[in-house]
């Protein structure tokens, strides 16, 4: 009989400080990047980036999980790769290292229990808020230049967009275990921003005499590079568009990751001495 208490109490034990599936998941991934937006206005696929970062998750139940990502991303743009003539004529480009900081939840499709033969694999949605640092560039004559800085479309010193901003973040992928403690996770990431900056173009182009005489000649070129016409003539005038400022800009990644699981297995089936 003292047995079978101590067995019960050691159970009972066990099972109110674990709850079965609940635990942390740390892990990194590591992938590509892609860019949308004025300067990749027909979501073409050919100027991907690398993209990497870390994923902090905690299981609730084997359903849902909040997480923590913090992430990496390049993304570029070039017109001049585009198969409007519009877009290659106007000649824009530009380049940006992302530092993302994303709060979200992944729900699993299915039950998804560690371990566990018949629950391992889940097709999954994560939804959430990307809060990403972000600064484009372009290289000219050698030197690269911060364009946020050089007013491109006539931002005057402290009117410039800046460089923290907010997106919405929707992704699907699978996870599946290759044993109880370690997981792929292949996931494909949209970031729906509230910036139309992310490529530096949005409105219309400025004066450039003006900003040729604020700024200086890199500046006047940075803000319009194209390509002239029969007349010699460039697609800037003060006030022609530029980008398009009613559709914001996006990124996203696809990325494939490895998490290790800190949870401990479920309470196992109460067995009585001499059985």
């Amino acid at each position: 009989m003292n047995s079978i208490i101590k067995t019960i109490i050691t159970f009972l034990f066990i099972c109110t400080s674990i709850k079965a599936q609940r635990g942390a998941e740390i892990g990194a991934w590591v992938g590509a990047a892609h860019y949308f937006g004025d300067l990749n206005n027909l979501y073409r696929l050919n100027e991907p980036g690398l993209a990497a970062g870390g994923i902090f998750r905690f299981n609730l139940n084997n359903r849902i999980s909040p997480q923590i990502l913090l992430n990496y991303s390049r993304i570029r743009g070039n017109d001049a790769k585009s198969s409007n003539s519009f877009d290659v004529r106007r000649n824009l480009k530009f380049y940006s290292d992302i530092i993302e900081l994303a709060p979200s939840i992944s729900f699993n499709y299915f039950p998804y229990i560690h371990g566990k033969k018949d629950y391992t694999v889940t097709p999954h949605m994560i939804m959430g808020l990307s809060i990403f640092y972000h600064d484009p560039k372009r290289k000219f004559n050698g030197e690269v230049y911060q364009l946020r800085s050089v007013g491109t479309e006539g931002q005057l010193a402290g009117q410039e967009y800046g460089t923290i901003s907010l997106a919405w973040l929707l992704g699907f992928g699978v996870k599946f275990d290759l044993n109880y403690r370690w997981s792929i996770n292949i996931d494909l990431d949209a970031r729906f921003a509230v910036t139309d900056y992310l490529d530096d173009v949005s409105t219309v182009y400025p004066d450039v005499n003006a900003l040729l005489n604020a700024k200086g000649p890199a500046a006047a070129f940075l803000s319009d590079p194209s390509i002239t016409n029969m007349d010699q003539q460039k697609i800037g005038q003060k006030g022609f568009q530029r980008g398009d400022s009613k559709d914001r800009d996006m990124f996203a990644t696809v990325g494939i990751g490895l998490l290790y699981y800190f949870g401990r297995l479920s309470c196992p089936p109460l067995a009585y001495p001499g059985n």
